[in-house]
């Protein structure tokens, strides 16, 4: 859902549920990593994404589950706190 001028409301999301997100940076490795130091102890699944098309950056998708929207905010923050990460969606 995208909130722009004709929606204006915020999506409805029950707790706890899967959650995903899109991790973007320009070292695989090190996007890895990151998904490892910040899932922790958390179960995840991560899986390949795609590359630009002149492979500077490369997209890796990473989900867990959720309990509050406090922690999924949580964990977007740290994806985007992290050095590895230029962009998490």
């Amino acid at each position: 859902m995208i909130l722009d001028d004709k929606c204006q409301t915020k999506p409805n999301i029950e707790y706890p549920c899967q959650w995903e997100y899109k991790i973007i940076g320009t070292n695989k490795v090190e996007l890895e990593v990151s998904i490892s130091d910040i899932m922790g102890d958390r179960d995840y699944k991560s899986r390949a994404g795609n590359s630009s098309s002149k492979g500077k950056f490369h997209s890796l998708n990473a989900s867990c589950n959720v309990a509050s929207e406090d922690e999924r905010n949580a964990i977007f923050k740290a994806f985007q706190e992290h050095v590895a990460v230029k962009m998490v969606i």
